[in-house]
């Protein structure tokens, strides 16, 4: 798994990472059961504070898609990709009540937003 973090960004250092994580979990380059680096080691190779990664494990436990076992590591718990697939939907709708908004206030009809919709997704 590789992590890239950028000060550029808009998002903290923190959230880049525990995004990156989740997209992994996501496309299957983690898996359940899959360990983590300790926090130490990932925070010198990604050269950040032992803390931004502390909280990085802290808010993927609390989410439920890591588990941390003193002594032993950190660990994947996929258990919660339904949950991660959930959050991407709402991500998806949030930006299209936001496109809706303009749209309307552009006039652009429904069926107008319908064709162009229809195109972009078959673009890609």
């Amino acid at each position: 798994m590789k992590i890239i973090v950028s000060n550029a960004s808009n998002l903290p250092l923190y959230q880049q990472i525990e995004e990156q994580i989740k997209e992994a979990i996501f496309v299957g380059e983690l898996k359940d059961g899959d360990p983590l680096p300790s926090i130490r080691n990932l925070a010198n190779d990604l050269q950040v504070s032992v803390l931004t990664i502390r909280r990085v494990y802290d808010e993927l436990e609390k989410e439920g898609f890591l588990a941390c076992h003193v002594g032993i590591g950190s660990f994947i718990s996929a258990k919660n990709l339904e949950t991660l697939k959930d959050s991407k939907r709402r991500i998806v709708e949030q930006k299209m009540l936001d496109m809706l908004q303009q749209a309307k206030q552009l006039g652009i009809s429904k069926e107008e937003l319908h064709s162009m919709m229809d195109i972009l997704y078959e673009e890609d």
